[in-house]
């Protein structure tokens, strides 16, 4: 620690929110949020997968669960109860954060279901109504940065609905994202309606990315004729994601200055923060907390599970490194570029395959509720 204060709050000094990307009931229920938050957690993030797990391994939704099935209430409908309770609750527990900073934290995220991933009149509704039903000012919705999802978000804005675009791995996607979030504030000010409470981060995730591409490098290795080529690729492994995140900020701070955003900040707007998301370490190789240390830089957010929280709160370093080494990150993703690996091509099916897994687990958490719905019902 620096002055007694725990990595967490080091984080906050240097411009950086960290969350934690994980809900469940039991952590509401036994103020295990409450306890994050005194030592530095100033906001949440959730998605179906984590919901999917929650509602599987917990006992602690079956008696409302049983409430509702006695109600008669279908499987989306007892969805709607069980996962937006927890919702309003998170929000709850973190709107003293929220008004603490005036609005620039504290917030909880939900997700539209992913089904709807490729339908952008279907996601503005659900976001609309989401949104509504919580009614709170520190909730975000999350929609995924696809290309059908991309228009539903600026839509949302220029109504004033917070957002999290979520499943974002390309620079092209996040520059469009950025782009959108401008012009939504744009619209909504042309109206005269005000833009100063609108809140919007853009996930970028980053660990899945070294993930793809080291894959690819160890099949190249393995084919590789010569040590000097094996070599070569060697020295690429676990460097694609942090220097693909590196240059997503330096799009931010390009997008995010200028006569065009100078107008909108005049009028109270706020920048549209990168979220740092997916940053456990997949391969035990590489440092525990490297996802954390190596991103750490002004208006970003950092969503971390659990084991990654606790990690960085035991030997994790603080210091700005966001921007530091840029021209090196730009020449690695070069670099990957000349062995053979698009990093086009491996962002894309990235997204593709977070699209699929998260409606997998959406589809698996219905069915979890359903089940139990039914042994209910059996046992009435």
């Amino acid at each position: 620690m620096t002055d007694g204060k725990n990595t967490l709050h080091q984080l906050l000094e240097q411009g950086q929110s960290p969350w934690i990307d994980n809900i469940t009931r039991d952590m509401l229920q036994d103020g295990t949020l409450r306890r994050l938050v005194d030592v530095g957690i100033v906001g949440l993030t959730s998605n179906p997968t984590i919901f999917q797990k929650a509602i599987a391994k917990s006992t602690s939704y079956d008696e409302e669960l049983q409430t509702l099935t006695r109600q008669n209430k279908s499987v989306q409908e007892i969805f709607d109860d069980l996962v937006l309770d927890d919702i309003g609750n998170a929000a709850d527990v973190l709107r003293p954060v929220y008004d603490r900073m005036n609005g620039g934290d504290g917030f909880v995220s939900i997700e539209v279901p992913p089904n709807l991933s490729a339908d952008t009149e279907a996601t503005i509704q659900e976001v609309r109504r989401l949104f509504n039903y919580l009614a709170r000012p520190n909730v975000f919705v999350k929609v995924p940065g696809t290309p059908e999802g991309i228009p539903a978000f600026q839509k949302a804005i220029s109504e004033g609905i917070n957002i999290n675009v979520t499943l974002l791995f390309s620079l092209e996607s996040y520059r469009k994202v950025a782009e959108a979030y401008l012009a939504g504030l744009e619209q909504r000010a042309s109206t005269g309606q005000p833009i100063d409470g609108i809140a919007s981060v853009a996930s970028f995730f980053v660990s899945r990315v070294d993930t793809a591409v080291d894959k690819k490098l160890d099949a190249m290795i393995g084919e590789a004729g010569n040590e000097s080529r094996k070599s070569e690729l060697q020295a690429l492994k676990g460097k694609a994601a942090i220097a693909n995140a590196k240059m997503a900020y330096e799009a931010f701070k390009e997008i995010f200055s200028g006569s065009r955003w100078e107008a909108l900040a005049a009028k109270g707007a706020r920048v549209q923060r990168c979220l740092w998301a997916s940053t456990s370490t997949k391969n035990p190789d590489y440092r525990d907390v490297v996802y954390v240390e190596q991103l750490i830089g002004p208006d970003t957010v950092d969503t971390m599970p659990d084991a990654t929280i606790d990690a960085f709160l035991d030997h994790g370093k603080v210091e700005r490194t966001l921007d530091r080494d840029v021209d090196t990150a730009r020449k690695e993703l070069q670099a990957l570029e000349n062995v053979g690996i698009s990093m086009d091509e491996v962002t894309h099916q990235l997204q593709v395959d977070g699209v699929k897994s998260f409606t997998d687990s959406f589809n698996e958490m219905l069915e979890t509720i359903n089940s139990k719905r039914e042994q209910m019902l059996a046992t009435a």
